[in-house]
């Protein structure tokens, strides 16, 4: 490194010096020309803010053998920030409401338009129903249409069934039942003799109640049968049957009921009833022991 010279090729302390030596002068002439004798000035009085010629260092190794100096790293590329991100998805966010009511409307839109296309045909089809009224020439499918034809109803089809309902005070065999008070009735099936009789040929479902109950228990069997019988027959069949057995305790009230109840191919005057082995014993009531069929 070589050091740049000042003013007029002087060394900087050289330079120093002449500035001081002129500065003493200049005092000196001052004092002389007041009348005075010259007094130089101490050292810590002299002026401070003078200002020296500044030196400059300048690099002797210009030469192209010197050592190339390190590349300067270019400046990584700018982070996006954050809230440009958030920006963009509200952005997204805003446009995918926007295209969710466009499909709303166009929706709705596409129904309104349904509707009046609709309510235009059936005021075309109401105004030739009242050109063809008008002349009195209607055609058999618009008086269908409007109820000027009178159509007959079909006739409805009445089930065969019947329920009966227990009969108190009673001793004789088969049961006796009760068929037009509380919940019983007979609907196209005859009740004679006190059994159900049959006047149609077909598949019956055929079901039966009897509640047994006592205050001495004895083991007695308890039987509930019910059987069908025919004119072209001699002997009655036996259709369902139950037997109940051990069914109290000794000293204690009891009470047992018995249900029975299947599907049977009946054909007419076929007769159906019921017996018990004690009817001392059967609670009457027309909700624990009754007796009944309908037709399939």
């Amino acid at each position: 490194m070589q050091a740049y010279k000042g003013r007029a090729g002087f060394p900087p302390g050289a330079q120093s010096a002449a500035g001081t030596a002129g500065f003493n002068c200049r005092m000196k002439e001052e004092f002389h020309s007041q009348g005075g004798p010259a007094i130089p000035l101490p050292t810590m009085q002299q002026n401070l803010n003078y200002v020296y010629p500044q030196i400059f260092w300048v690099d002797s190794c210009a030469s192209p053998t010197c050592a190339p100096s390190a590349p300067v790293a270019t400046c990584p590329p700018p982070v996006p920030e954050r809230r440009r991100r958030k920006q963009s998805n509200k952005r997204d966010g805003t446009c995918l409401c926007f295209l969710v009511v466009f499909l709303l409307v166009l929706l709705a839109l596409a129904g309104v338009g349904l509707g009046m296309f609709q309510i235009v045909q059936l005021q075309k089809e109401l105004a030739e129903l009242r050109e063809l009224t008008s002349t009195g020439h209607v055609s058999s499918s618009m008086e269908k249409r409007i109820g000027l034809l009178n159509v007959t109803a079909e006739k409805k089809v009445i089930r065969k069934a019947a329920h009966l309902t227990g009969k108190a005070d009673q001793k004789a065999l088969p049961l006796e039942w009760v068929a037009t008070l509380g919940h019983a009735f007979t609907s196209n099936i005859q009740y004679r003799h006190r059994s159900l009789v049959i006047n149609e040929t077909g598949l019956y479902f055929v079901y039966s109640k009897v509640f047994f109950r006592g205050k001495i228990c004895n083991n007695l069997p308890l039987d509930h049968i019910v059987f069908k019988q025919n004119p072209a027959y001699p002997a009655s069949q036996v259709l369902m049957e139950d037997r109940k057995m051990n069914y109290c305790a000794a000293g204690k009230m009891w009470a047992r009921g018995s249900y029975l109840g299947a599907l049977f191919n009946l054909t007419k005057s076929d007769s159906l009833y019921v017996n018990v082995s004690e009817t001392a014993l059967v609670n009457f009531e027309e909700s624990k022991t009754f007796f009944g069929l309908y037709k399939l």
